[in-house]
């Protein structure tokens, strides 16, 4: 099962995500875009995300790029092994840009 947490900051808000990234999460993501809105800095928590399939990425870049266009701050930190192994067969840093993934 999915869920998430929002923790704010001033103009800084951190999404922590936990569980499957898939097509369940859907609706889900919706539903965090808007409370995403009033952030101007976003940085989204993949530490408890052990899996993530097409649909999942496709989401992840769907809020990446929602956030951006509205010229949101946005960072990607804490990816697991088995996640971050998928980013790199589909060059997910390339598609979205180095500089949002936490080092």
């Amino acid at each position: 099962m999915f869920s998430y947490e929002c923790v704010q900051d001033g103009q800084n808000v951190t999404v922590s995500f936990k569980g499957d990234l898939d097509i369940e999460v859907t609706e889900t993501m919706e539903e965090i875009i808007k409370k995403l809105q009033p952030f101007q800095y976003v940085h989204i928590n993949l530490g408890e995300v052990p899996f993530v399939d097409s649909t999942g990425i496709g989401l992840l870049i769907h809020l990446v790029d929602t956030l951006k266009q509205e010229n949101k701050d946005v960072t990607i930190s804490h990816i697991q092994p088995d996640v971050e192994e998928v980013f790199k067969i589909i060059q997910l840093k390339e598609i979205l840009g180095e500089e949002i993934f936490a080092r």
